[in-house]
């Protein structure tokens, strides 16, 4: 018996004594996402301004000539920003700017964001609009919200009613199915230096959206990843494994290989607060991907919708120069792209008699993809501190808009930022391929990556 069947027995096992789940939506309120709603639950109509347009079902087609894993092509090459903010006319804009934006415009008197117009490019296909159909009325939060059931292969709650609903979305959105990627991670400090902290290959499978699966066949772990470094030196050989869960009763699964010990071992620390040695330590480990790992050391508080500028449809950054993108203090301005788009705002406050060294956290989630684009940190003394962003890529091969490339962060304290699964100037870009093995997600195969 394998482990992970072992773990869906204990799952089976545990229904019995679940926290009571929260109540999934009415048939007549889904409907709506065949109406008013997108198939994935965004809003279907644009805003009363006209500056957030109507989906028309997003970007569906490859680019003439495009095969997968290339580069994917700017898909808007002519187009100008109708809009640039900075320290100088950012108070005309707060409504629509982040904290954590206006910070870095207070910081940094070059740093400004270049506003285009808005293109609602997301899109996937029809079986996860099925599958969020059917969700809409059989998924539930359980254990407090920080788990669920009742969903497979779509949007848990297209029509979310709190934070933890919404952060579920984020946990399970569709992203391609099975990917993998060559990809560096740059650290720039604050004196200007840009540096490779690491480099590898990075393989994710979304068992969530196994085309062969379904809700009974579901085995608890929606998602399965795999990084192998290969750069620099010191860290050539390391591997971390990590098999995410939808609930208590199915332990998430994390092992480290260590070059310098010759040895898988679980690693329980590679969660929460940790720095992350990936990042050189700049990041923390539940940053990465702009969410990783459980979440409960955080109270949930859904506070609404809002219309922001975020970075989207940023394949031109995805295709630039390193040094052209990773510049002193901040990203290049002029390599990317924002546009004003629709999110839901989650609230992260630190639960009662848990720690964590960032205790508030603001999260905002585009609500056509249910993905991170920004995100923001507090201390314990109230001062902002982080401040995350995703340059979301499109790929309208997949289709998809995605946040898995191009993540990273700001510390505001000590002047330092990373970027994160930037595959700039490598051969291959976010490749979609076949299904992998469960085998290929092993602790015995960890071993036999590292040890090449």
């Amino acid at each position: 018996m394998t482990q992970i069947t072992k773990h869906f027995l204990l799952a089976a096992a545990s229904l019995a004594v679940s926290v009571p789940a929260l109540a999934a939506v009415s048939a007549e309120e889904a409907a709506k996402l065949k109406t008013t709603l997108t198939p994935l639950g965004a809003e279907k109509a644009g805003n009363k301004a006209g500056t957030i347009p109507a989906w028309d079902g997003g970007l569906t087609k490859a680019p003439a000539g495009y095969k997968n894993g290339d580069p994917r092509p700017d898909l808007f090459p002519g187009e100008k920003p109708s809009l640039s903010i900075n320290a100088a006319n950012m108070a005309q804009h707060t409504d629509q700017l982040t904290d954590g934006v206006q910070a870095l415009m207070k910081k940094y008197p070059d740093f400004r964001i270049d506003v285009y117009p808005t293109h609602r490019t997301a899109a996937a296909p029809q079986f996860v609009y099925d599958n969020s159909f059917k969700n809409a009325t059989r998924a539930k939060t359980i254990d407090g919200g920080y788990g669920m059931e009742g969903a497979f292969g779509g949007v848990p709650f297209p029509i979310p009613k709190d934070g933890y609903e919404v952060i579920w979305n984020q946990r399970t959105a569709w992203h391609g199915g099975n990917v993998t990627l060559p990809m560096r991670v740059w650290v720039v400090t604050a004196d200007g230096r840009r540096a490779m902290a690491s480099g590898g290959t990075q393989t994710i499978s979304q068992a969530f959206y196994a085309k062969e699966g379904s809700l009974e066949k579901f085995d608890g772990y929606y998602q399965y990843g795999k990084f192998v470094a290969s750069a620099p030196g010191s860290k050539a050989g390391e591997a971390i494994l990590a098999l995410d869960s939808v609930s208590d009763a199915v332990p998430r699964g994390l092992w480290q290989y260590l070059v310098g010990q010759r040895r898988v071992r679980k690693a329980p620390s590679v969660a929460y607060d940790t720095p992350d040695s990936v990042t050189s330590g700049i990041g923390l480990f539940d940053e990465a991907f702009t969410l990783f790992g459980p979440i409960d050391k955080h109270e949930l508080k859904l506070v609404g919708k809002r219309e922001i500028y975020i970075p989207y449809n940023n394949n031109r950054a995805a295709a630039a120069k390193v040094e052209d993108l990773v510049t002193p203090n901040t990203l290049n301005p002029a390599q990317v792209r924002w546009e004003l788009h629709r999110v839901w705002e989650v609230e992260a406050t630190l639960a009662a008699g848990k720690r964590h060294v960032v205790p508030k956290r603001k999260y905002y989630i585009d609500e056509d993809s249910w993905q991170t684009v920004l995100f923001d940190g507090w201390d314990a003394k109230g001062q902002l501190w982080r401040t995350n962003f995703a340059l979301m890529l499109t790929a309208p091969d997949v289709p998809v808009v995605t946040n898995f490339v191009l993540w990273g962060g700001y510390d505001m304290q000590n002047g330092s930022y990373y970027l994160n699964m930037a595959s700039n100037e490598l051969p291959k870009q976010y490749e979609i391929v076949p299904p992998i093995p469960r085998s290929f997600f092993s602790p015995e195969s960890l071993a036999n990556e590292g040890a090449r």
